[in-house]
């Protein structure tokens, strides 16, 4: 009971103006002097943006399309969380030091907040973006669900500092823009979880083509059919349903819930809508990133 009491709902803790879990942001001091190895590959996204999916496929190209290899250990074990620490788990850098080369890294942190030597050493980077409407709805769902989060409030509180970048990992439109800027001077694959969920094959020959790999045909259809939405929500390896409840309450949410585009019309109001869409034209104006929040 102890560690319930220790990790639950916690109030988000400022660094350089960011607003981060309490536990993360405790994590980031030692992650200055992180030295990368040469082969590291950096999954880097904004929080409900196809992490998992993403840090999956990876897993598999990485293993030879072989699914069997990719069961050898849970997702967060088989890619460690550069940022993550929990009371009583590893932290992401101790679980770092006990992965193999070459390592898959899972990130969420904005570029002020990354460990400089990733950015000086020109690691690869593979950077998955998604619509904001299904992030802030799938975000709401997790805050309620994932007890290191505070409390979420209600869904039109938590919508209003979603949009005003006061969640953990701040601001969504900082977030992709400056990811995006990052692609002209930075190894950088942008990747949007929209296209992934249209065509799953023509996007992982993408990723294929970025790390300078080549599979036959039939690992890459091994490889969609086995990071399915259906088959990773069936799978503990891949669904979170290892982690305690007492830290991730899947009673109250599915840690993987629907995985689909437009599930934000399901919980947006009218009005919602047409508030979002008025911000988002302000606070992407002059970006020229083009999002679908409809398949």
């Amino acid at each position: 009971m102890e560690l319930i009491k220790d990790i639950s709902r916690p109030p988000l803790v400022h660094v350089k103006g960011i607003p981060l879990i309490k536990y993360f942001a405790e994590a980031l001091e030692p992650l200055q002097n992180f030295t990368p190895h040469p082969d590291d590959l950096l999954i880097s996204t904004y929080p409900k943006s196809g992490t998992t999916w993403i840090s999956e496929i990876l897993d598999m190209i990485y293993q030879g399309g072989k699914p069997e290899n990719c069961r050898r250990a849970p997702i967060y074990a088989r890619v460690p969380f550069l940022e993550f620490r929990c009371p009583g788990v590893p932290s992401g850098l101790e679980s770092l030091e006990e992965t193999p080369d070459p390592r898959l890294i899972k990130t969420h942190l904005p570029l002020s907040l990354l460990p400089q030597s990733l950015l000086d050493q020109k690691i690869k980077v593979i950077y998955v973006a998604r619509n904001p409407k299904d992030v802030a709805v799938s975000y709401y769902n997790f805050y309620n669900m994932a007890k290191v989060h505070p409390d979420p409030n209600t869904w039109d509180i938590f919508l209003e500092n979603f949009m005003a970048g006061k969640v953990s990992y701040g601001s969504w439109y900082q977030h992709v823009k400056e990811w995006w800027e990052l692609t002209q001077t930075h190894p950088v694959l942008y990747l949007f979880y929209e296209d992934m969920k249209e065509n799953p094959k023509r996007e992982i020959k993408k990723v294929l083509e970025f790390l300078g790999r080549s599979l036959p045909e039939e690992t890459v259809d091994i490889i969609v059919e086995h990071t399915s939405f259906k088959k990773m929500k069936e799978n503990p390896m891949a669904n979170y349903t290892t982690i305690p409840t007492t830290v991730m309450d899947h009673d109250i949410s599915p840690f993987m819930r629907k995985g689909i585009t437009g599930d934000w019309k399901n919980t947006f109001t009218v009005a919602q809508n047409e508030q979002f869409d008025a911000h988002y034209t302000k606070m992407m104006a002059g970006c020229n990133l083009k999002f679908r929040c409809n398949l």
